[in-house]
């Protein structure tokens, strides 16, 4: 039995879904799990119209009639008949987007809850025409609805898995009468029923929570990429692929931020030894990545991570005194209470800086809860770069006309804030 995992890449128009229907006639005569996530930027469309509605107020009719128009014309050209039941299922789910934006801001429910119960969506948007095209072209599919299987707390935006009662229900549903299951990435629920995200990203994750419950044999990540490559291609224009590394290799990689793997992916496959690959959703013939025990190429290729968008705050105590673990253990609690997850950090005296993403709402919510304890400066717009596997003079090479804030070094990686020489400066 094999898991695949498509992102929105790789289901981004019509041609694409066609594509995957090709991918899975390769496999006839496994049993699959196909995981789906939204398509092309539809999770970024859904994250606006919520941001939008939930804090300036404004219409989201538009916003929806902007997917309804992407997700029709990309099913049009897939279904030639204009009464088929997959405009009907799409219509339902227009609606019901419609309806939690406003059903949920009359309750006055928090904007972590309303993300979840509005941003999923996309993800049912996309298996549903992937699920009715897949039984179109003759594939013996059924479609399963992931907040049914997937249970979870109610940490709204990074719910942690319930793995006991996850466990229990993929069992009890997946009994393969059928060869292929075709179900949602990235989404799951609590024990009231609400809707719940497993983190940005995270359909890897649900690849890897459904692949280690059914004891898979594999999973494969279909990406627009060759394999896992040792940096991005925005940033570098000489990529190279790494054919093979460790999973302790790709749970660095994945924390320190490498966006092609959900750093929660690898613990559920080595927990059972599960290879995870990586490959060429455009070329099935190439290798692609193998993620597995094998340790003996990590460190011969230098990886390089850049993560923009950044904030450094650094934190002061008014009156001199050290920060101590009382402090930090304050300061701590509230990163946990406003959901900030820390990208780096560093300590002195009298001092503690922090690296997050930039996000203006967590930032001023944040500032405002310790500005009449401590007296707060920070750098926004900066970008944190990790290189993993490094030489100096490759750091000698991508720091030049930068302004390192922070810089951190051990045996095998050096990490980096810094901002462009002409920018923003510090503000308190």
């Amino acid at each position: 039995m094999k898991v695949y995992k498509f992102g929105g890449a790789s289901i981004k128009n019509a041609d694409s879904v066609r594509n995957l229907f090709e991918i899975i006639k390769l496999s006839v005569g496994f049993e699959l799990i196909i995981v789906v996530s939204a398509m092309d930027k539809t999770t970024n469309s859904l994250e606006k119209l919520t941001h939008d509605f939930f804090f300036h107020d404004r219409d989201i009719n538009s916003s929806v009639h902007k997917i309804k128009v992407f997700h029709n014309k990309l099913a049009e050209e897939l279904f030639t008949d204009p009464l088929h039941p997959v405009f009907n299922d799409l219509e339902l789910i227009y609606d019901r987007i419609k309806n939690k934006c406003i059903h949920l801001r009359r309750e006055e429910a928090i904007y972590d809850f309303i993300y979840d119960q509005v941003v999923s969506e996309g993800e049912m948007l996309s298996s549903s025409i992937v699920s009715h095209y897949l039984i179109e072209c003759g594939i013996d599919a059924a479609l399963l609805d992931a907040t049914k299987l997937i249970k979870t707390d109610d940490v709204y935006r990074d719910a942690s898995v319930n793995w006991e009662k996850t466990t229990e229900k993929i069992k009890k549903k997946i009994t393969f009468n059928q060869n292929v299951y075709i179900t949602q990435g990235f989404i799951g629920s609590c024990e009231k029923g609400h809707t719940t995200t497993l983190g940005r990203e995270g359909s890897d994750f649900t690849a890897a929570i459904f692949a280690n419950v059914l004891d898979a044999s594999e999973v494969v990540i279909w990406k627009d990429v060759p394999g896992l490559l040792n940096a991005d291609p925005k940033h570098f224009s000489n990529t190279k692929k790494l054919n093979n590394i460790s999973y302790h290799e790709a749970v660095e990689l994945a924390y320190y931020g490498a966006t092609i793997i959900h750093p929660k992916t690898i613990k559920p496959l080595q927990n059972k030894a599960i290879p995870l690959y990586v490959k060429s959703f455009n070329d099935v013939k190439l290798e692609g990545t193998l993620i597995n025990e094998n340790s003996a190429a990590d460190s011969v290729t230098p990886s390089y991570i850049f993560k923009t968008d950044q904030v450094l705050v650094s934190i002061n105590s008014r009156d001199y005194s050290f920060v101590s673990e009382t402090h930090l253990g304050e300061l701590f609690s509230l990163f946990a209470k406003l959901h900030i997850k820390i990208n780096l950090m560093e300590n002195s005296a009298i001092s503690f800086s922090v690296c997050f993403n930039d996000d203006e709402e967590k930032l001023e919510r944040f500032m405002k809860a310790i500005k009449d304890k401590y007296k707060i400066l920070y750098n926004r717009g900066v970008e944190l770069m990790t290189v993993r596997h490094y030489d100096q003079d490759t750091l000698d090479q991508l720091i030049q006309n930068k302004e390192i804030l922070v810089e951190q070094r051990s045996r095998h990686t050096a990490r980096l804030v810094m901002k462009n020489k002409v920018g923003e400066g510090v503000k308190g």
